[in-house]
């Protein structure tokens, strides 16, 4: 099975724009995506819905990684997550150009949350994603217990459309 997300190009460029914002104490920011998500046979499809980023007071002071969010930040994107049921993925940028990769905190890490969001919506497809400038790269659990997929691919998608269609096109 292949993994295709779609995101809105406005919607990506505020994201980058918010995650290089400086924080009081952190390395990085963070936040995270919902989605819907589509079984297409071969192929799942993930659109991007809205982007929830982590508030200031939801980082807790750790000087051990880039940035460490509390109980109270996973809880809101668990929440977001709920109604209408979403994927949820984590959000954050190592900067730079080209493909980014996923650091051994971020996966150990991950090993950590992504389980939780399974608690509150089981049936959908949850994961983490990092950006660099221009790129991204993203690891997806299909179901609770199961090791990740790779997102195989990323579309941005922006106006102005490249052809419109009438109801004739659509009989």
């Amino acid at each position: 099975m292949t993994v295709h997300l779609k995101i809105d190009g406005r919607l990506l460029d505020a994201v980058r724009q918010d995650l290089h914002r400086p924080h009081a104490f952190a390395y990085e920011r963070v936040g995270f995506f919902t989605a819907g998500a589509a079984d297409l046979g071969d192929r799942l499809l993930l659109t991007v819905r809205d982007y929830m980023p982590v508030a200031d007071e939801d980082y807790e002071v750790n000087r051990k990684v880039g940035a460490k969010i509390g109980s109270a930040a996973m809880r809101k994107a668990v929440q977001s997550a709920y109604r209408p049921a979403a994927a949820l993925l984590h959000v954050h940028t190592h900067g730079g150009h080209g493909k980014p990769g996923f650091s051994g905190v971020d996966l150990n890490s991950a090993k950590d949350f992504v389980p939780g969001f399974f608690e509150t919506t089981p049936r959908m497809p949850h994961g983490l994603l990092v950006l660099s400038n221009d790129a991204a790269h993203g690891l997806l659990w299909l179901a609770n217990h199961r090791p990740p997929v790779t997102i195989d691919q990323f579309q941005r998608i922006d106006a102005p459309m490249q052809r419109e269609w009438g109801a004739h096109d659509l009989a």
